[in-house]
């Protein structure tokens, strides 16, 4: 009597307790799992594939700020949450002016002013291709990129230095949204949040183990409750 009395006293406790914390500790892993990957920094990058940060570590920077791309590369601009920045295509001789329609040039691609997305375009030829930030006094304070840039003459770094150079006196842009296209570089899509997929896979795959979980808690449990209905009828 005295097994059987201790096991009701004690066993069903503990077995309900752990039982509790296992869903309670799986659920949470999985809620900070999701959370944590709905907005990554850039990649790594991989073949026929290019990342930047913009507004790298909280700084007015896009990183890296030049970058030798071959044709068919996809480059991908990961933004961050908080203050919104853009990607917006100029031109060597004007840093800081949206490249617009002229002649027969087509206008240069714009993300417009973002948070928490990422914005691609495909490079189509190996031609210097010049950006900066939108986002009122960026682009003065030196918020420029470029990809294939020449090693020599209109560097990077003289592109950079035309757009310091406008400091305070920088014209403040308008923002009409995102403007897909471009010239030398073609973005085929506006900015999209394209990290949610992996959050939801986050997260579905948290739930499985989480059921998988409750289903074992729950087995154990069911075969307590057996052993000490028996040590009961026994005694």
């Amino acid at each position: 009597m005295l097994t059987a009395a201790f096991l009701t006293a004690f066993l069903f406790p503990v077995l309900a307790a752990a039982q509790y914390d296992n869903y309670g500790t799986t659920t949470s892993a999985a809620t900070s799992a999701t959370v944590a990957v709905a907005v990554p920094s850039a990649p790594a990058n991989t073949a026929g594939f290019m990342n930047v940060d913009v507004g790298f570590q909280g700084k007015l920077v896009f990183n890296p700020a030049n970058i030798s791309a071959p044709v068919g590369t996809i480059v991908t601009f990961y933004f961050p949450s908080g203050l919104a920045h853009s990607v917006s295509q100029s031109s060597f001789a004007n840093p800081c002016t949206y490249l617009a329609a002229s002649g027969n040039t087509s206008a240069g691609f714009d993300s417009g002013l973002q948070t928490a997305v990422q914005f691609s375009i495909n490079i189509t030829d190996n031609q210097p291709i010049w950006y900066h930030c939108k986002q009122v006094k960026h682009c003065g304070l030196g918020m420029v990129g470029s990809i294939n840039a020449p090693a020599t003459g209109n560097t990077f770094a003289a592109f950079q230095s035309a757009a310091l150079a406008l400091g305070s006196s920088e014209a403040t842009e308008t923002d009409s949204g995102p403007v897909t296209g471009g010239v030398h570089g073609v973005a085929t899509a506006k900015p999209a949040n394209t990290a949610s997929t992996t959050a939801s896979a986050s997260s579905s795959s948290s739930s499985k183990s989480s059921g998988s979980t409750k289903v074992v808690a729950s087995a154990c449990l069911a075969l307590s409750v057996a052993a000490v209905a028996g040590l009961l009828a026994y005694n």
